[in-house]
C-alpha cells in the first residue's frame, strides 16, 4: 500500500463511520476482493478518502491475524496496539470466572475489549463497563462489546480518576509503555502504583494484568494472589487477585489453558504454593527429562511441582527435571532419553548423520544459542511443528559442561 493510502492518525468521524452500518458493505467488498492490495486501494479511492480506505484495509488484514484469539474476529474492530495487547477469548474466559458473583464489574483501561467482551458475555444482566483514555480506543471496545452484550457500556475517562462504584469488582490492564518504551515496574505504568493503590483502597476486589515479567511490589506479595497464565506453552500474562479474587492469598499459582476452539470453557490446569523451593539435584540422568511448562517458570513453582512428582534437578539451577519413570503431568512436558553427547557441534552433526537424523526439534534454557543458527550448522531442518514426532535435541549444562541430550517427546495422554 502506498504511503497516500495509509494515514497516520485517521480522524475519530472515520472510526465512527468505520463502525457503522455504511461501512459493513465496504468491509465485506474488501474481504472478498482477492487482488493485491494496491489494487483494492485504487478501487476504493474511487469513492472513499484515503483515510477510510487505509482503515478499510487496516481491519481485514487485522481481523485475518486475530483469528488466533478471538473466534468472532471477523466482526470485530482492532488498532494494531490493540489486537497486540488484547487478552485472547480462552485466557479472558478463564479470568472472569472470578467475577461470577459480582453484578456490577468494571473493566479499566480496557483497550479493544478482550476482558471486557468476557466480563460481558459471562452474566448478560451484569451492569458491565469498560473505561479507556483513548477515544478510538473505547469506540471500537464499544463495538466489540455491543455484539456480545447490549448492556454493557464504554466510557472515555482516565482509570487512574475512575471511581469505580461501591460493591463492583474491577480488572484493570495498565499501560506498559506510557513513554513509549516496554517497563516491568508499576511504578512506571499508567495508570502508576500510587494510583491504583488508592483504587485498591476505595474498591479492593480486583485483578490486575501485568506482564509475566512484572515486578510486584513487595508490600503486596503477603495479601495477594499472584497468577501466571500459559497456553499453547507461552506464559500470556500475570494476574495480580486481590480481595475477595484473591483466592490463594500470599501464595502463587501456575495455571496452563488449553481449548479446542476459542469458544469453548477451557480445560484448566493448576499449581498452587510457595516460590523457589529447593529442587534436589540428581548424580546421574534419570531416564526422562522433563521441562515445566512456562506459567510454571515464571512462577518459581518448579519446586512444588518437583516435589509433587519426586523429581530432581538434572544440574543445580538447571530448569529441567529428570526422573526413571514417565511423567503423566499437564505442567511438564515429558521426553525420553535416547543419547547424551558432549555439546560439540562437529560430533552431534556426525551422530545425526549416522542415525539418519535430518529433521530436529531443538530447546534449551540458560544457554546462549541460536537454534536456527545450529540447525544450519548441524545440517539438519527444524521440526515440521513443535510437539511433533520429530527427534529433540535439548542442550543444557551438567557438571559445568555442556551436553546435548538426543530424545524423543512423550505423548501427552
Amino acid at each position: 500500500m502506498t504511503d497516500q493510502t495509509m494515514p497516520n492518525n485517521p480522524p475519530l468521524d472515520d472510526y465512527r463511520w468505520l463502525v457503522g452500518s455504511e461501512a459493513q458493505a465496504w468491509l465485506h467488498r474488501v474481504e472478498e476482493d482477492r487482488r493485491d492490495t494496491l489494487a483494492i486501494a485504487q478501487s476504493l479511492r474511487r469513492d472513499l478518502s484515503a483515510s477510510r480506505v487505509h482503515l478499510l484495509l487496516e481491519q481485514i488484514e487485522l481481523r485475518r491475524r486475530a483469528r488466533d484469539k478471538f473466534a468472532d474476529a471477523g466482526r470485530m474492530f482492532f488498532t494494531r496496539t490493540g489486537l497486540e495487547q488484547s487478552t485472547d477469548q480462552i485466557v479472558a474466559a478463564y479470568k472472569v470466572l472470578r467475577f461470577a458473583s459480582y453484578v456490577g464489574r468494571v473493566d479499566l483501561c480496557c483497550g479493544i475489549g478482550g476482558d471486557l467482551m468476557a466480563l460481558a458475555r459471562q452474566d448478560t444482566k451484569a451492569q458491565t463497563m469498560g473505561v479507556d483514555l483513548d477515544r478510538v480506543t473505547a469506540l471500537l471496545a464499544a463495538a466489540n462489546v455491543r455484539n456480545t452484550c447490549p448492556n454493557a457500556r464504554t466510557v472515555v475517562a482516565n482509570a487512574a480518576d475512575f471511581r469505580v462504584p461501591d460493591g463492583h469488582a474491577w480488572h484493570l490492564d495498565p499501560d506498559r509503555r506510557p513513554q513509549g518504551r516496554r517497563t516491568t515496574q508499576l511504578v512506571w505504568h499508567s495508570p502508576d502504583l500510587a494510583a491504583v493503590e488508592r483504587l485498591i483502597h476505595r474498591c479492593p476486589h480486583a485483578a490486575i494484568k501485568l506482564a509475566p515479567a512484572a515486578d510486584v511490589p513487595h508490600a503486596w506479595r503477603d495479601s495477594v494472589e499472584l497468577e501466571w497464565i500459559s497456553r499453547r506453552r507461552q506464559c500470556r500474562q500475570l494476574v495480580v487477585w486481590l480481595g475477595n479474587l484473591a483466592l490463594s492469598a500470599g501464595l502463587c499459582r501456575a495455571t496452563l489453558l488449553s481449548a479446542d476452539t476459542l469458544d469453548a470453557q477451557p480445560t484448566v490446569h493448576s499449581i498452587v504454593g510457595r516460590p523457589a523451593v529447593s529442587i534436589p539435584t540428581a548424580s546421574a540422568l534419570g531416564t526422562f527429562i522433563l521441562e515445566p511448562d512456562p506459567a510454571v517458570l515464571a512462577a518459581d513453582l518448579s519446586g512444588e511441582l518437583a516435589a509433587r512428582h519426586s523429581l530432581k534437578r538434572i544440574a543445580p539451577q538447571s530448569a529441567y527435571l529428570t526422573s526413571d519413570t514417565p511423567i503423566a503431568e499437564a505442567l511438564l512436558t515429558c521426553f525420553q532419553i535416547e543419547d547424551v553427547l558432549p555439546f560439540d557441534r562437529k560430533r552431534l552433526r556426525r551422530h545425526l548423520a549416522q542415525h539418519d537424523i535430518t529433521r530436529l526439534e531443538i530447546k534449551q534454557r540458560g544457554m546462549s544459542i541460536d537454534p536456527q543458527r545450529l540447525q544450519k550448522e548441524l545440517q539438519v531442518a527444524g521440526a515440521r511443528t513443535a510437539g511433533d514426532t520429530d527427534p529433540v535435541l535439548i542442550l543444557a549444562r551438567r557438571d559445568n559442561s555442556a551436553i546435548a541430550i538426543l530424545a524423543k517427546r512423550m505423548r501427552e495422554t
